[in-house]
């Protein structure tokens, strides 16, 4: 088994599944590889071969490898998002677990969605899944914005109803997730001024790796309620697990502990 995207360093996928194998006595490697765009045609020949018996996807190619893919699930075709692959009857099916680790991550919180705005910053990667789950969540409202404006407006495209505003503009929310790639490397600065912002806002950061991104660090210290991608993370990885060995795996402190190293 494989994750594939570039960058791929800061990916714990391999800690997870192969923890997940190790447990359950499935004799199987988890590795991961860093492709270029012209290496997804090989990637699906070698999964059609049997060499590969299934790949996570992460970015920049989870909209490339739609058109490599032979079948796509609901979540997969809605948000033209895949990140989990394997063969059924010969066929490559293209399927996305963010939409559901999203969602179980975010009910772990405690933290109701039902009747809220939600302010996404970012309009690429992960955010039609984070979408497509808000709406299943019953949120009233959800405004988008990004440091291009051209993603944006594509992506109302798909989804008619969010609503979007320029880079830079704070509009009114309940909860502001980042989604951008802007805290992967930990020099980053997200420069948006949140000063007049409520302290009852919930700030969200789907990046798990660093476990404390600027975005999430400057927050906290003001007191609004953090959290980071981690337990998305987690969940969209046992949905993975589930598709490829039908059954889901344990998710304790110990699993938890793989992400803290």
């Amino acid at each position: 088994y494989l994750v594939i995207g570039n960058p791929i360093d800061h990916s714990y996928s391999p800690q997870l599944h192969n923890h997940w194998f190790k447990k359950n006595n499935i004799k199987a490697i988890y590795k991961k590889e860093k492709l270029n765009l012209s290496d997804l045609k090989d990637l699906v020949l070698r999964i059609k071969d049997f060499k590969v018996s299934g790949a996570n996807v992460t970015v920049p190619f989870k909209r490339d490898i739609i058109p490599y893919i032979d079948e796509l699930s609901l979540e997969a075709k809605i948000t033209q998002s895949v990140n989990t692959i394997y063969l059924n009857d010969n066929k490559l099916v293209g399927h996305n677990t963010d939409v559901e680790g999203f969602e179980f991550a975010i009910k772990e919180t405690k933290f109701d969605t039902n009747g809220k705005t939600i302010f996404i910053l970012g309009a690429g990667g992960v955010v039609p899944s984070i979408i497509y789950a808000l709406n299943k969540m019953n949120v009233s409202e959800i405004i988008i914005t990004n440091r291009t404006r051209n993603k944006s407006d594509i992506l109302k495209k798909t989804f008619n109803k969010i609503s979007i505003v320029d880079w830079g503009e704070i509009p009114n929310f309940d909860m502001v997730i980042n989604a951008t790639s802007l805290g992967l490397n930990e020099k980053d600065e997200i420069n948006l001024d949140f000063s007049k912002v409520e302290k009852s806002k919930f700030f969200y950061d789907v990046i798990y790796n660093p476990q404390e991104t600027n975005f999430l660090k400057k927050a906290r210290e003001v007191g609004y309620k953090t959290e980071n991608g981690k337990k998305m993370f987690i969940y969209q990885a046992a949905a993975a697990f589930h598709i490829w060995h039908n059954f889901y795996p344990k998710i304790n402190d110990e699993v938890y502990k793989l992400l803290n190293k």
